[in-house]
């Protein structure tokens, strides 16, 4: 039985892993690489493994960097499952069929961009060369590729993917229940178990059958969600052990702020925005930190925390994603379902504006402060809230706040660490609006609280025989190994397409 890391191996994203038994092969999540340029060109580098040789796929969540490479590999012969949970099955629909989209609109921009570039590239070439010929587009086109052909004449301007291939991904799903086991492929069988991450996500437990011996246990934990945070259930904790874990360390050596003091802050600064008819620029993942801001926003106003400061939700996908959520109030914690059962509507900001296109969402810059705007994508790697932050980034009145992970090499990280110049569009701007860091309402369990999740298999009667450390860079890697250690449990970090022999 072999395991290979296929992504987030000393990195965040690109979570992919295939299991090969002598029976079968399974890979467990598919996801894009995201982050800096240097990061998600990963998601254009051919298929370590043949799709048509897997048996089945399992999805941990709906989040692109689990499942966003799925159309690629239905693309490439894979015809078999996809299995998922019911609500991540329904998210994962619009996250793909949504990238697809961004995808096709962001290969037209580069482009674009390319091409001017060969054009000011010719005309430079014709001035050197002392030229005043004038040459038509077609012909000036033509002479600047022949002298840069990879500004243009590469694949990496096209989309990964286009809407059929998603579509075609989706068509594969097999959604499935919590805690019900299932078998999956020959010799596999697969419980998925809540990982309280986002709505639908998933810490997978697959048991191989041995063919000469005894069954072997491996624990993937996906990502791992908070205890006590609203909406969703808590992460399963597993005290019955298992052989192999592979568990995410994103928060490696940080402490998220307690709930409390999050939601103290949250309020501190909507009232600060409105005493100043400022601007709250809120960058938020659509599925997920988007329900979780709305949610706490609009406790604090029904408990008199903070004015009524109108909310405008610039995220077509963050508002579908809501739909989605209030399918599926079984999958709530008691706190929210009892909410519902009393008539209260956490999930929704009282006269919130939904944008629904990008003329509406252009007439937000001009609309009466104070406001919150809320807008993706979280790390401020393209989407609307880029368009917004080209307008506030000068404004002393506005305030970027950041309320999730920020990924090495992007906009939010550069801002995030105090940067006082930004490039936005490939233009240099000064950075004179406030940016704040709320960090506790991460999504993602910060260490103390991965260690206790981790700590049950130190307990357990079935010790791991290793607990491989993934979803992590290695500044947060360096950070909990040495405490997932002293717990008594043998680590190791994998590198990237690295294949472990699991005895």
């Amino acid at each position: 039985m072999k395991l290979q890391f296929l992504g987030a191996a000393t990195t965040v994203t690109g979570s992919q892993f295939l299991l090969t038994t002598a029976r079968a092969r399974v890979v467990i999540d598919c996801g894009l690489f995201q982050g800096s340029p240097a990061e998600s060109e990963r998601s254009r580098v051919q298929l370590a493994y043949d799709p048509t040789t897997i048996d089945a796929i399992l999805v941990t969540h709906a989040h692109l960097d689990h499942c966003g490479l799925l159309p690629v590999v239905a693309r490439e012969g894979f015809g078999g499952p996809i299995y998922l949970t019911r609500a991540s099955a329904d998210l994962a629909e619009l996250v793909l069929l949504d990238s697809a989209k961004v995808q096709r609109e962001q290969a037209r921009s580069r482009s674009r961009r390319a091409r001017r570039e060969a054009r000011r590239e010719a005309a430079r070439e014709r001035s050197r060369s002392g030229s005043v010929e004038t040459l038509s587009g077609r012909e000036d086109l033509e002479l600047s590729l022949r002298g840069q052909p990879a500004a243009i004449a590469t694949t990496d301007l096209e989309p990964l993917y286009d809407e059929d291939d998603a579509a075609a991904a989706v068509s594969q799903f097999h959604p499935v229940e919590y805690a019900s086991g299932l078998r999956v492929a020959p010799g596999i069988q697969a419980t998925f178990l809540d990982a309280g991450h986002i709505l639908g996500s998933a810490i997978i437990v697959i048991d191989v059958e041995g063919s000469d011996g005894p069954s072997r246990r491996l624990v993937f934990s996906g990502d791992l969600g908070r205890p006590h945070t609203p909406i969703i259930g808590d992460p399963t904790a597993i005290v019955d052990g298992a052989d192999y874990v592979v568990m995410e360390t994103t928060y490696g050596g940080r402490e998220h702020e307690p709930e409390a003091e999050a939601v103290r802050l949250l309020a501190d600064v909507v009232r600060e925005v409105a005493a100043n008819a400022g601007v709250l620029l809120i960058p938020a993942f659509a599925i997920g930190r988007t329900q979780e801001i709305v949610w706490h926003l609009d406790r604090l106003l029904s408990a008199g925390e903070i004015p009524h400061v109108p909310l405008y939700l610039d995220s077509p996908m963050a508002s579908l994603a809501s739909d989605i959520y209030r399918r599926y109030p079984g999958y709530y914690d008691d706190e929210t379902y009892q909410l519902l059962a009393s008539g209260e509507t956490p999930l929704d900001y009282p006269d919130a504006r939904v944008t629904t296109d990008a003329q509406q969402s252009r007439a937000i810059a001009g609309a009466p402060r104070p406001m919150v705007i809320v807008a993706s994508s979280g790390m401020l790697t393209g989407g609307r809230v880029v368009s917004h932050l080209r307008d506030l980034i000068d404004d002393p009145d506005a305030l970027l706040l950041f309320v999730g992970y920020q990924g090495e090499g992007t906009l939010g990280a550069h801002l995030q660490s105090g940067a006082r110049r930004a490039r936005i569009d490939g233009v240099e701007r000064e950075v004179r609006c406030g940016i704040r860091t709320i960090s506790g309402f991460s999504a993602h369990a910060d260490e103390s609280e991965l260690l206790d999740w981790v700590g049950h298999f130190a307990r357990a009667e079935r010790r791991p025989r290793t607990v491989f450390l993934v979803h992590g860079d290695p500044e947060a890697l360096d950070a909990i190994e040495p405490k997932v250690r002293e717990l008594g449990l043998p680590t190791y970090r994998p590198a990237w397409r690295e294949e472990v022999e699991l005895v």
